[in-house]
């Protein structure tokens, strides 16, 4: 707050001429911004041009030095999964589009893509029930400890979908996760007993399953994504131990929520400017229709200098 409040008082101190100066600064800086979204686009779509000049090139800058990079510590496929999970939760129309597009250009299939956004629907259930049940954070935590504790001993990461019963009802569900975490969770001791079976089976299945069409350490990341986003204290904290017991470093859960931090960014700023539905779809075709050229292109040079 102090930084931000001695930047406006220099502004309002400035000259005339030093505040044009600082203006063409920033004018700069757009230009530049533009040039480059021309060059990795194409052209420069029309949420882009709406976007403010004044904070268009940093908003730039972290969509092509984080989600755009192929030098970040997630590799691209899995940054857009993280986009279109999220994008799903929010729910944004806009952004649901981009990221499908975007992940499908970055080769996720359907089944993966189907996968991203069951996460994300486990996620917002699980959200919903921990605060509605009103759980305590500190036996939370606890509960959250003692399984991943529980797991580390049998040298496992999820469970195998083949391995597994099926919990026909709420004591065999809880029978089925004192196999898996040694002991039955407080906070699943307030979930409907009607429900518990399925919920169980379905977090286990899909989740837990070392034979899912994504990673563990990536569901754990996704999950992560969303829970941050909603946001859930909760959902934060047993991601963010997963994703570590799973084999995710620091910057892959940096990545990760800064990733969730970008979708929410741009679903807020498309959805306050309404820019059609078809209008701004047609354009995001236009972008990978684009992009995939230029990976066309690129390809077959490295054919030809072989």
């Amino acid at each position: 707050m102090k930084s931000l409040l001695m930047i406006l008082v220099l502004a309002l101190s400035l000259s005339p001429r030093e505040s044009q100066a600082a203006q063409d600064f920033v004018m700069v800086g757009a230009d530049q911004a533009y040039y480059e979204i021309r060059e990795t686009f194409g052209f420069v779509p029309t949420f882009l041009k709406q976007f403010p000049a004044e904070a268009i090139s940093g908003a730039w800058q972290e969509m092509r030095d984080l989600e755009l990079s192929p030098t970040t510590s997630l590799n691209q496929k899995t940054k857009e999964l993280i986009g279109l999970a999220v994008a799903s939760q929010i729910p944004c129309q806009y952004c649901v589009y981009f990221h499908k597009r975007a992940a499908k250009f970055s080769g996720a299939t359907e089944k993966e893509m189907n996968y991203a956004i069951a996460v994300a629907a486990s996620t917002r259930k699980w959200s919903t029930y921990f605060y509605g049940a009103q759980i305590s954070m500190e036996s939370f935590k606890s509960d959250i400890g003692k399984m991943i504790h529980f797991m580390k001993n049998k040298s496992v990461s999820g469970i195998p979908e083949s391995s597994g019963i099926v919990a026909y009802d709420a004591p065999e569900a809880m029978t089925d996760m004192r196999k898996a975490f040694g002991f039955t969770p407080d906070f699943i001791k307030f979930y409907s007993s009607r429900g518990l079976a399925g919920a169980w089976n379905e977090m286990k299945t899909l989740e837990m399953n070392t034979q899912a069409p994504l990673q563990n350490k990536v569901l754990d990341l996704i999950s992560l994504a969303v829970s941050s986003q909603i946001p859930c204290q909760y959902c934060i904290y047993s991601d963010t131990e997963f994703a570590k017991f799973d084999g995710a470093n620091k910057d892959e859960i940096q990545e990760s929520v800064a990733m969730a931090g970008i979708v929410r960014h741009w679903s807020t700023f498309l959805n306050g400017m309404q820019q059609p539905q078809k209008a701004f779809e047609k354009e995001v075709d236009q972008i990978f229709k684009n992009l995939e050229m230029k990976r066309d292109s690129l390809n077959n040079k490295r054919i030809t200098y072989r």
